[in-house]
Order: structure tokens, then C-alpha cells, then sequence
């Protein structure tokens, strides 16, 4: 072979291999994402309607539209013309409807689609917005809650101002306990409660009473007179906020009936077919930061209650009936992977389908959803690190999983996305075994080094897993080998661990993930000198915690943290979650103790380049919590940035364009120190 002719077979093979070579997911790449949530099979098991979930480049804005699809994969379509976004879909007992949730200007409405005639109607006119919505048994009717306005409190009445004048408003009185959400800001003053209206449209008529909040949604009683639903209607609610106990309530006369009454939550009600039982979930209060809920039946009437031993240690959630009322439905997680069980009424437990979630779209949480049929088919949506929620079918009386739609094929395959291997290593602390996940760059080589960049969950009360991140896969896509762990206190792998924190966080979560860190630097591909950590809310206070106790990164990256205890706890709008379940006693009562777990306590010994960044609507950790920090670390004229999101709450990335800016700060400030 020639010279020349060699040169060119060398080229064209440099050629085919760059083109077979797909690009990395890039940050642009994040408005392309679809995901599945909320599905819902119909009755008879031949059809799914879910939301489907995405991101509009123009309105930088996350979206939901409605789309049906025959549970074969054929047929799939979206299920209105409204352009507006739409939720809670949900079939009608004949299956010949669907009821779903359109946003109308300021607030939402009830709409249902006839599917025979391929058309849809609003049947509501309401003065806020519907929250879970219910056939009745018959088809009828629709229940739902729905938020009822009183006048806010005042002390004095202003006098009159002169016609023309341009006096400052008059000032806002707050009476209440809680008066102020994370995502929405200020809670208008009122109550929620509980409503039905004409399946065929019509007056929404009020049925609960009382200054009662009735939040969740309701489930029908099989003869349609009454509705099952949780709440907390003890006089003391507001400061009991623990506690919820499952209710009926009769639709005719409005009387109301509790039909649990322990110190704790029980919550997530639902009514056996032939309506004579009520499964439900939760647990007794003993006052710690972690509890196991656990899956319970009662008769109708309250008596008879009893646990099903199910031997899980897993927290259960969304039961369902199977629809012969021999077992029930229902989902719990896992180390990390999200599942649905079933379990006979004797407690026999079956795992029927892994990998549900993908939902997030941000960081790899859970948000696994899941219906099932009258004949036993299941529609979930399913995901892997490789692709967000997908939907996916099982017939559980014979038959695989099967994933019938392929959401982001246009996009993922053709973007060469990191690898996303399992770890477990043993603490330094007490040996115990640690469970977590790495991220390796697209174009990892086993004979290279690389900087790792340690991602640490928020919660910290909760869990990642082996699902799919887009911002786990910008990090990789940056070049890092990416490394998150579930340290102690993580859920998913029982009670005695989830609880390892009570009294005690930070603590020797720290120690957990440290050891991860050694342990990776025994495999030899990461850098023991270009170390980097970083983490949102939980995940932000372990972080600062973090490069307090050692100088170990090169740089930090502390996302709205938690950086004091005290003015957290009195300040934030979940104010009243710590004491005595996370700290003992109140703030005013116990103030060592939470000094002695606050991060401000170590600022003294940071050395490390830190930025801080936090939501400016942020009301779970607000923003004070993240300029402590920064002025901290000012004033010791430590390397320093302070970022600052417009119009950002606890969910920082919620907009496209937040989650894209999270994740290029991050990287740019870390890029400084490589």
C-alpha cells in the first residue's frame, strides 16, 4: 500500500469514528428533556393517560400536557387540543372519560374528555384551583379540595385617605402559625376543604366544614355516600403538625367521623372494593428524625385495625387494592431504586417492578408513580441512569416489563452520556457498609486520572439512586468523575439507619463519605489533589460542614445551605420540623446543641475557595443562611462568591435556564482550581 493511500484509509477511518462518536449531553440539551408522571391505566388495562412532562426554551418554563397511548405502545397521541398545562388525569369507572386539571389564567379547572366523541369539556367555575380529583363509583360526580379564601386578620382599620392620595399599603397581619410556603410564598388566609360536583358540570358543592385544613385528596366509599380522606382536625392541628388521622365524612350531612386517633401520621387512605376495609400508611410518633411507615387495614368503621407484618423495614406509600381485595399495591424504596410490592392481607410480599421515578430532572431522586387496572396491569413510569421516566407496563398476572414509549430517543441517542457504575464501602466511623453511585466522564480512560467531584444529597431524609441526573451528567460531561453517596440518615435502607442522625447532624454522616472518598482513591483513576465537593440544601450544610473539619478540596461549592440552627429553625418556613425530632428541645432551650451541629461553628477553619449560592425566594433555607456563610468567609479573606437567583426558591433549578446557571457556576468555580 502506497503512502498516499494509507494516509487516506487513516483518514477516513478518523472520519467514520468521529461520526460514530456521539457528542456529550451538553447544558442546552437539558430543554430537550421528556418525562413521564402521574399515569393512569384504565380500567379495563388498554389504555394509559399520563403527563407528559418537558421544558419550554421560550417561557423557560417546565410543562405538562396530557397524552394518552394504548398500553401495546400504538396509538399514542396527546389526549386535548388545550395548549394551557395539564394535570391529574383520571379515568371514569367505565373507562368512556377522562377528568383532568387545566390551568386557566390565575387558577385551574376541572375538565373532562368524552373519548368516544374525541371531545372535552369544562365543567367547573371555580374560585382556586382543584387538587385531587375522584370519580365517584358511578361516574357522576367528581371530589376534590380546594382552597376557601377568608379575610385576612387586622388590628386597626385605617382612616380614610383623602381621594387622589398614594398612601403606603396598609401592612399585612399574620395570626397564624404557619403562614408562608417554600415555591408560593405567602399562604392566603382560609382553608382547604373538600367538594363534589357533576361528573356532567354544575355547582361545586362544599362538603367538610371547620377550620380544618383538608388537603389531600378524597377517595369515594364504594356506595358513594361518603368520602375517605386524611387530615389533622384535632383542636391543637397547628401546633400538632405531626399528626394526620384518617376521616369520613358523609355527604349528605356533612358529619364527619375520625376513624384513627394514635400520635402520629396516618395518612394515604384507600377503600377496598367491596368497601368494608381501608388500607392506609403511617406510623407511631416517637419522636425521631427517622420512622418507618407501614402499611395498616381497618373495617370500615375504624375498629379492627391492624399492621400488615410485612417485614420490609422499608417505608410503604400509595397503597392500592387489587381489585378481588386479597392484597394491596404499593410502593417503597429500596437503597436507592424505587419499587412496587405486593402484599397479601397475611403479609406475603412480592417485588413486582423496579427502577420507577425519574421525574426530578436535576438531581437522581425518587418520584416514582404507578396505577393499576381492574384486571392486574400496571403502568409506571420507569427510569434508568440512562434515560428519564419512561412509561412502562406489567401484566401482573404473567408477562415482563415492557417500556412503551421512548420519550428522549431523538435526543439520547445520540448523546454519548457517563457511565454510571454502584459502589459500597465500609465507614471509618463503625465499618458499616455505604452505598453510593459514580458518574465517570463520557470519554473515561482506566489509565488516566481524574478530578472528583463529590455530590451530596439534600433531606437529609431521603435518597439518590440509580437514576437518571442531567445535572450528574453535566458534571461528567465537564470532566469530572462525579461520586454520590448515601450516607447514614439516607432512607431506603431501614429505620435504625435512616434515624443514625437523631440528635446527631451533622455527625458521622461525614465520616461515611469521606471514607467513600478514600475508597475511590484506591482504584487509582481519581486524583487524591484535585478533590471538589458539593451539594444543595442537606447536601450544602454537609458540604460546609464538610471543608470545615478537613482542607482536603481544592474547592467547594455550597448550594443553600444551612449554615445556623438557630435562626434556621425560628426563620425558615418548616420552622417547626427540628426541634426535639432533630435537636433536642427548642432553640431558645437547648442553644449548645444547636451551635453545636450548625456550620457557622466551624467557619473559623475553612481554607477552602467556597462559593455559596442560594434561590432568592428561597423560604426553606433562606438566603440569610447562605450570607452568613459568605461574609464568614469574607471577612477571613477566604476566596469567595456569593450567587444570587432571581426568582429562585428551595427548588433552585426549577427553570430550565436555573438548573443550566446552577450547574455552570459550579463547574466554572471549580474550574478555577483544577
Amino acid at each position: 500500500m502506497t503512502k498516499s493511500i494509507l494516509f487516506c484509509a487513516i483518514a477516513l477511518f478518523v472520519q467514520f469514528s468521529a461520526a460514530a462518536q456521539h457528542p456529550p449531553f451538553t447544558n442546552m440539551d437539558v430543554f430537550d428533556l421528556e418525562w413521564v408522571s402521574d399515569p393512569q391505566i384504565s380500567p379495563d388495562g388498554q389504555r394509559v393517560v399520563y403527563v407528559r412532562g418537558g421544558m419550554d426554551i421560550m417561557k423557560d418554563r417546565r410543562t405538562g400536557h396530557v397524552w394518552m397511548i394504548n398500553a401495546d405502545g400504538t396509538g399514542h397521541m396527546k389526549l386535548t387540543q388545550h395548549e394551557s398545562n395539564e394535570s391529574s388525569p383520571r379515568w371514569s369507572p367505565d373507562g368512556s372519560r377522562v377528568a383532568l386539571v387545566t390551568s386557566a389564567g390565575e387558577g385551574a379547572e376541572i375538565y373532562v374528555y368524552w373519548l368516544d366523541e374525541g371531545r372535552s369539556a369544562k365543567i367547573t367555575q371555580l374560585e382556586r384551583s382543584p387538587r385531587g380529583i375522584a370519580w365517584s363509583p358511578d361516574g357522576t360526580q367528581l371530589a376534590f379540595s380546594m382552597h376557601v379564601p377568608e379575610d385576612p386578620p387586622s388590628i386597626v382599620k385605617p382612616p380614610k385617605k383623602p381621594k387622589g392620595a398614594e398612601w403606603a399599603p396598609h401592612p399585612r397581619v399574620e395570626t397564624r402559625v404557619k403562614h408562608e410556603a417554600d415555591g408560593s410564598g405567602y399562604m392566603e388566609p382560609g382553608y382547604a376543604h373538600l367538594f363534589v360536583v357533576p361528573a356532567e358540570g354544575g355547582r361545586a358543592r362544599q362538603i367538610t366544614s371547620g377550620n380544618y385544613q383538608h388537603r389531600a385528596g378524597p377517595q369515594w366509599t364504594p356506595d358513594g355516600k361518603n368520602l375517605v380522606f386524611e387530615s389533622n382536625r384535632s383542636e391543637d392541628w397547628e401546633y400538632d403538625f405531626r399528626n394526620s388521622e384518617v376521616y369520613t365524612v358523609d355527604l349528605e350531612s356533612g358529619e364527619t367521623t375520625a376513624l384513627t386517633s394514635r400520635n402520629g401520621p396516618d395518612r394515604s387512605p384507600a377503600v377496598s372494593p367491596d368497601g368494608r376495609h381501608i388500607a392506609y400508611v403511617g406510623f407511631e410518633d416517637k419522636m425521631q428524625t427517622y420512622q418507618v411507615s407501614r402499611l395498616y387495614v381497618m373495617n370500615a368503621d375504624g375498629s379492627g385495625k391492624r399492621e400488615i407484618e410485612t417485614d420490609l423495614d422499608r417505608s410503604v406509600s400509595n397503597p392500592v387494592w387489587s381489585s378481588d381485595g386479597n392484597g394491596i399495591y404499593f410502593l417503597y424504596d429500596d437503597k436507592g431504586n424505587t419499587k412496587i410490592g405486593y402484599s397479601t392481607l397475611q403479609g406475603n410480599v412480592n417485588t413486582l417492578a423496579h427502577n420507577l421515578g425519574g421525574a426530578s430532572i436535576g438531581r437522581p431522586y425518587g418520584g416514582g408513580q404507578y396505577s393499576v387496572s381492574d384486571n392486574g396491569v400496571l403502568a409506571f413510569n420507569h427510569t434508568t441512569p440512562a434515560h428519564p421516566a419512561e412509561l412502562a407496563v406489567l401484566n401482573t398476572r404473567g408477562g415482563s416489563v415492557e417500556s412503551i414509549t421512548a420519550l428522549n430517543a431523538d435526543l439520547l441517542d445520540y448523546r454519548t452520556l457517563g457511565d454510571v457504575d454502584e459502589v459500597w464501602w465500609n465507614s471509618s466511623y463503625d465499618d458499616r457498609e455505604i452505598q453510593g453511585w459514580i458518574v465517570k466522564p463520557p470519554d473515561f480512560d482506566p489509565d488516566k486520572t481524574y478530578p472528583l467531584l463529590v455530590e451530596i444529597h439534600g433531606g437529609p431524609i431521603s435518597n439518590y439512586g440509580d437514576r437518571f441526573s442531567p445535572e450528574m451528567q453535566l458534571f461528567a460531561t465537564a470532566g469530572f468523575v462525579v461520586f454520590y453517596p448515601n450516607p447514614r440518615g439516607s432512607t431506603s435502607y431501614g429505620e435504625e439507619f435512616g434515624n443514625l442522625l437523631y440528635h446527631k447532624y451533622p455527625g458521622n454522616d461525614y465520616d461515611d463519605i469521606m471514607s467513600g472518598v478514600d475508597a475511590l482513591l484506591e482504584e487509582g483513576y481519581v486524583s487524591e489533589d484535585s478533590l471538589y465537593v458539593t451539594g444543595g440544601s442537606a447536601g450544602g450544610i454537609m458540604a460546609a460542614w464538610m471543608v470545615g473539619k478537613n482542607n482536603r478540596f481544592r474547592a467547594a461549592a455550597v448550594i443553600k445551605p444551612v449554615m445556623n440552627w438557630m435562626s434556621k429553625t425560628l426563620v425558615a418556613d418548616n420552622y417547626y420540623g427540628y426541634a426535639y425530632s432533630r435537636y433536642p428541645g427548642q432553640p431558645w432551650e437547648n442553644p449548645e446543641e444547636y451551635l453545636k451541629y450548625s456550620p457557622v461553628s466551624l467557619v473559623g477553619n475553612i481554607q477552602t475557595p467556597t462559593l455559596v449560592m442560594v434561590g432568592l425566594e428561597d423560604l426553606r433555607t433562606p438566603p440569610s443562611e447562605a450570607r452568613q456563610l459568605y461574609h464568614a468567609l469574607k471577612l477571613r479573606k477566604i476566596d469567595t462568591a456569593l450567587v444570587q437567583v432571581w426568582g429562585a426558591s428551595h427548588f433552585i433549578a426549577n427553570r430550565p435556564s436555573q438548573l443550566i446557571t446552577k450547574i455552570d457556576h459550579i463547574v466554572a468555580w471549580f474550574e478555577k482550581y483544577r
